[in-house]
Order: structure tokens, then C-alpha cells, then sequence
């Protein structure tokens, strides 16, 4: 009889063991799962296009998998209990009512104790290294780019890139003078009323905000196409011009809020991607409420390879003047965005004609 209680001791403690190991190691795979669980389990996300959004989407699918087997085990014991010890079972057997209680089972509750303890403190574990490899700032950019947010639109500007993607030589595109207007911003002059309310700073302040020579402005009638290359690592600095907005590309899988003074808010501005794998036509959104044409507030990543992108810089850096359009059409690219539409922000129509198709405005 006791050699019986220890084997079935043993039994439970090594099926507990079981879940403790099969969920931490399978939420620990950072590999691709099959595909056929991919679709199961992937729930409509969409796949990632940077080694980052593949390590999250890789994370979300594991955790899936140890989630349903951990499940998929306990709802067995629940069955087996209900059914092998249930009332009618016992009468049958000429037994008593109650199966043989456990609860001062002191081996037995510090197993179930210790056992969802490994489990969590696993998938906490590699929760913390998918986020530190996301929000890494060591990843050596090639390209910088300022991320401007506004009520409802964005600007881009190439703050810096490296010169094997800018025919030889570094490329700075800090536009000092903007800059130096930018920082007089912070303090309002003497003899203004209500000066400087703002701990100090002016309600106009906008020395936050970066100024490049190369920028990308998205309007009413066009929406802003980021023409960013591929197989680089790439940084995005963040801030807004006013409220709180947030950048998010969805084949990313990861989105940033974008404030207004981000270090006085606390918040990194900056974010890294190693690369960026895929080339093609990716829409951006905010997905932060901002304002009446919040829902409109779209813009375009382009992705390109690195020898159209050196070609697209070297077009804008001798034609400061030309727009956006000209330089993706030089690079034989769609001058405007496809994969998402203009918006007509005006709103002034009753039949749903609310956006403004950019290509055959240029053609007319």
C-alpha cells in the first residue's frame, strides 16, 4: 500500500513536472512554429517584416501552444475526475460518496504550488527577452529618421545616413537653421503676457521637435510616403506637435506612443529596427485617439533596396526642391500611396466621396 501512495505521488509530481517543462520550454522557442499551427494559433496577426516583429509573433504563437497543452492537460484531469469518482461510480462500486480527500496532502500542495510558480516565472522570463530584444537600442542604424506627429498627418525627415546608402559619404540632413528657430521657441520675450507658463517654458515651445533638409509632409490630398531600404538597421526618433499620437505599422507587430516633449513625458523617443525584410508598400496608422480626423491619419512605408534607396537619397539631395512623388517615380517607383488612400479632411460631403484620388489628380 505505501509503495503504491509513492508511485502515485510520483506520478502527479512527474506529470506536473510535464506541464512546468513543456510550457517554459515551448514559450522558450524562439523559432518559427509550422505552419499549420502558425494559422491555427496566429489568429489573424499579421507576419511580421523585421526580425523583431518575427521574434514577437514567434513568442505569441509558443505561449499558445504551451497555453492549449497546459489546458488541454488539466481539462483531461478535470474529465477524469468527474467521470471516475463521480457519486454514481462510487454507489455502484459499494464505496462511499467522496473519493479519498487530499487536501493535507503537504507533497501534493506544494507541487501544485511550485509547479504554476516555474510556469510563469518561465513565460515572464521570455516575455522580458522578446521585449529587450524589440526595444534594444544597440542595433548600429544606417539610417535616422524624425517622426513628426500632428493633428492628423505626419512629417518625415532623413536625419542622418550612412554613406554606403549616400553615395560614399555620411549624410547629416540636420537643418540647422530650423533648428536654431526651434530652440528661441522655448522662451517667450520679454514684455509677452502670460510669459512662459509652462515650468518655465513657453506655450509655443517646440525645441523638442528635429528639423531636417529632407522631409516628407503629408497633406489633405496626399498622404506621406516613408521610403525607408531594406536589409538595414534602421532608427526612428518620435515626437509630436502637439497632442498625443501613436506610430504604428502593423506588419511591425509594434506600436510607440508619439508626445509632444517626450523626455519631460518620461517616454524613449527613439526606436530600432535591425532590418526591415520585406520590400513592398506597408500602410501606417495612429493608433492613438487624436482628434476628429483621427481615423484618417494614415501614412505609407516603402520599403525599397538599398541600391533604389542610395539612388532615391541622391535624387532628393540634388533636387531639395522636388517632391516626394518625383523621387519615388525617378526610382521607378508608385509616386503616391497604394496602400491607402488620401482623405478629403474638409468632411463636407453627405454621399461617403470622401478622399481625393492623388494619382489622377496628377494626371489631370
Amino acid at each position: 500500500m505505501g509503495q503504491r501512495n509513492k508511485r502515485n505521488l510520483a506520478r502527479k509530481a512527474g506529470l506536473a513536472g510535464a506541464l512546468a517543462l513543456g510550457g517554459s520550454a515551448l514559450a522558450a522557442c524562439d523559432v518559427q512554429a509550422p505552419e499549420a499551427v502558425n494559422k491555427v494559433l496566429g489568429f489573424g496577426w499579421p507576419r511580421g517584416i523585421t526580425p523583431e516583429a518575427e521574434a514577437m509573433y514567434n513568442f505569441w504563437i509558443w505561449v499558445w501552444v504551451a497555453a492549449w497543452t497546459i489546458g488541454i492537460i488539466m481539462w483531461g484531469l478535470f474529465l477524469v475526475a468527474i467521470f471516475r469518482w463521480s457519486a454514481k461510480r462510487a454507489k455502484k462500486q459499494g464505496k462511499g460518496e467522496f473519493p479519498k480527500q487530499l487536501q493535507y496532502n503537504v507533497p501534493l500542495e506544494l507541487v501544485l504550488t511550485v509547479v504554476p510558480i516555474i510556469i510563469i516565472t518561465a513565460l515572464f522570463f521570455f516575455t522580458v527577452q522578446t521585449q529587450q530584444k524589440v526595444t534594444a537600442l544597440d542595433k548600429d542604424p544606417k539610417v535616422t529618421v524624425d517622426v513628426t506627429a500632428y493633428q492628423w498627418n505626419w512629417k518625415f525627415g532623413y536625419a542622418a545616413v550612412d554613406g554606403s546608402l549616400a553615395g560614399g559619404q555620411d549624410y547629416d540632413g540636420t537643418d540647422e537653421e530650423s533648428n536654431r528657430l526651434a530652440e528661441e521657441s522655448a522662451i517667450d520675450p520679454e514684455g509677452t503676457e502670460n510669459a512662459n507658463p509652462i515650468h518655465g517654458k513657453s506655450k509655443g515651445d517646440i525645441s523638442y521637435l528635429n528639423f531636417n533638409d529632407i522631409e516628407t509632409v503629408g497633406t489633405t490630398e496626399e498622404v506621406p510616403v516613408l521610403v525607408l531600404p531594406t536589409n538595414t538597421a534602421i532608427e526612428f526618433r518620435l515626437a509630436s506637435g502637439d497632442v498625443s499620437h501613436g506610430f504604428w505599422i502593423p506588419e511591425f507587430l509594434f506600436k510607440r506612443d508619439v508626445y509632444a516633449h517626450p523626455e519631460n513625458n518620461q517616454q524613449e523617443r527613439a526606436f530600432q529596427v535591425e532590418s526591415i525584410d520585406k520590400e513592398g508598400a506597408f500602410v501606417g496608422r495612429c493608433a492613438e485617439m487624436c482628434g476628429t480626423y483621427h481615423a484618417m491619419m494614415n501614412f505609407e512605408l516603402r520599403a525599397v533596396s538599398p541600391e533604389k534607396f542610395e539612388e532615391y537619397m541622391q535624387y532628393r539631395i540634388d533636387n531639395p526642391d522636388a517632391p516626394n512623388s518625383e523621387a519615388l517615380a525617378h526610382i521607378g517607383e508608385a509616386p503616391y500611396a497604394t496602400s491607402t488612400q488620401p482623405f478629403n479632411s474638409q468632411r463636407d460631403t453627405q454621399d461617403g466621396d470622401n478622399y481625393v484620388d492623388a494619382n489622377d489628380k496628377a494626371q489631370a
